[in-house]
């Protein structure tokens, strides 16, 4: 069957869960399905986040750069203004995909407002997470280190350093490092309450952790070990920077990039007037939005459908947005988890093999699809697509072969059922899920490329991930017609970019299997 065509020039590539679902494995799927049609893809535009938002797409990891980078067709690789990004976080990521062939910088188009992150950032990153430990005795949030939330700090005070101060003089771009790095010392030293040995531990726990992350480009000769040696930017006294030093390299770095700092904005006008598609890939998920979600576990920027328009500049219009899960649920950090599956469960061991964040390396809590999140995300966010992935991995094997279970409601203590996510933190976490049972199947599913050849069992679970998803989302409405229900278009059955399944019955037909 032929897919149906997207609604829209401009597509958004987001997550419906709380992150880690593979949006980046979207975006060569939709580049592959557009090609060689006039309405190709052009652009794929990297709209929020910075470094701490992992991306895998094609087999190739991504933590900063859109992940069109796999696509050799695409004209741009674009990053937002709603964008904080690390100068060197770009050249350290670029550098190793180019020695594979990949053509990256003379693709690249940053924005003129796009915002400078740098190693201020990371510092002031574990000061806070220090100050919720040590100070508040708080957990902490699980934070990546890579200074994002403290770089949005920064543009909500309007002490934002924007790409386009690295046209500017060398001079006024050290004299706004100058600001940071004292508002950040004190802040360090006097609001974090940071000693002064752990203030020196800073500088090499954050190089351990950047030298890990880049050891096979190091390996391979393409970034030298010194590029992450972070004492050079320590002060001889505490709570003091080589400010010098630290201001030379990133001037050096962003400088580099001059050329590929432009006004996003028209080029992306340019480019929709030709009548190519523009691809938005979003970091994190529906509930991670700083707003939509639940604070303190969330990230710092927004993270769904709205805010294309504000990072690529435009104006508001039509928009086609892709939603992305997994077929089970994954979680990071200290978050309410509802659906999470016991640790003895036969199933646990097998999914947590799979679940380490691509960015941290942290392991990832496990649980059942939840249904009631999913479908809050498309009740008040909107979709026209899906994609389902992961599906292979809930196949029996081993010691696990029972049923699998969906979240459908919560119930509170007092036998109350809620068929929307609470958005008050404290009511939400005193819920129980209400589970739906499904059989599961034995059949390996990875090598399947057609819908009809799922085990009956496996095509029940993927009808009913669907069906119950909707259920929420129009709880106490009427359905839309046939033609307007959301559509699942892609179907993961594999890890690899081909272990997809397209050929899926309409939704009206998929959700009464």
């Amino acid at each position: 069957m032929s897919l149906i065509p997207f609604s829209s020039q401009l597509i958004a590539d987001v997550g419906i869960s709380l992150g880690d679902e593979g949006k980046g494995r979207l975006v060569p799927e939709v580049c592959h399905e557009l090609s060689g049609t006039p309405r190709a893809v052009s652009t794929v535009l990297k709209v929020n986040g910075g470094a701490n938002s992992g991306h895998t797409a094609a087999g190739v990891k991504l933590n900063l750069l859109p992940s069109g980078v796999v696509e050799k067709n695409i004209k741009h690789l674009a990053i937002g203004c709603g964008v904080v990004a690390d100068p060197r976080k770009i050249w350290w990521e670029a550098a190793p995909l180019e020695h594979k062939g990949y053509n990256v910088i003379s693709r690249l188009a940053i924005d003129e407002r796009t915002m400078v992150s740098d190693f201020i950032h990371r510092l002031l990153d574990l000061a806070w997470e220090h100050y919720r430990s040590n100070i508040l005795h708080e957990e902490p949030r699980g934070s990546t280190g890579r200074g994002i939330t403290p770089a949005y700090l920064d543009e909500v005070g309007q002490w934002q350093i924007s790409y386009s101060d690295f046209l500017a003089g060398s001079n006024y771009y050290a004299r706004k490092v100058a600001q940071r790095a004292d508002r950040a010392m004190r802040t360090i030293e006097h609001v974090c309450q940071v000693d002064a040995e752990t203030f020196a531990g800073f500088f090499s726990k954050l190089a351990d952790a950047e030298q890990r992350a880049n050891q096979e480009a190091i390996d391979l000769g393409i970034l030298e070990a010194a590029e992450f040696d972070f004492t050079a930017f320590r002060g001889d006294a505490p709570f003091t920077l080589n400010l010098e030093k630290l201001t030379e390299v990133y001037w050096a770095a962003g400088t580099r990039l001059a050329p590929r700092i432009t006004e996003v904005r028209e080029l992306i006008r340019r480019e929709m007037a030709a009548g190519h598609t523009i691809l938005g890939e979003f970091g994190q998920a529906y509930w991670l939005d700083k707003r939509h979600g639940f604070s303190p576990n969330v990230t710092a920027s927004h993270t769904f459908t709205p805010e294309i328009f504000e990072s690529a500049g435009i104006p508001v219009q039509p928009v086609h947005t892709f939603g992305v899960a997994k077929a089970y649920d994954t979680k990071v950090g200290t978050h309410t988890f509802i659906t999470q599956m016991d640790e003895e469960h036969p199933l646990t061991p097998l999914l947590k093999k799979l679940e380490f964040g691509s960015t941290t390396g942290r392991q990832r809590m496990v649980g059942w699809f939840d249904a009631v999140e999913k479908g809050d995300a498309l009740r008040y966010g909107g979709f026209q697509d899906l994609m389902i992935n992961k599906t292979d991995a809930l196949t029996h094997q081993g010691d696990w072969n029972g049923d699998l279970l969906i979240c459908t409601a919560y119930e509170d203590t007092d036998g109350n059922i809620h068929h929307h996510v609470p958005r008050n933190e404290a009511v939400r976490k005193n819920l129980n899920p209400v589970y739906s049972r499904h059989p599961g199947w034995a059949e390996d599913i990875c090598g399947m490329r057609n819908f009809a050849d799922l085990p009956a069992n496996a095509q029940a679970y993927v009808g009913a991930m669907v069906r119950t998803t909707l259920e929420v989302a129009y709880e106490g409405a009427i359905w839309p017609d046939a033609e307007n229900l959301p559509n699942l278009r892609y179907l993961g059955v594999g890890p690899e970019p081909s272990q997809l399944i397209k050929d899926i019955p309409p939704t009206a037909e998929l959700v009464k299997i």
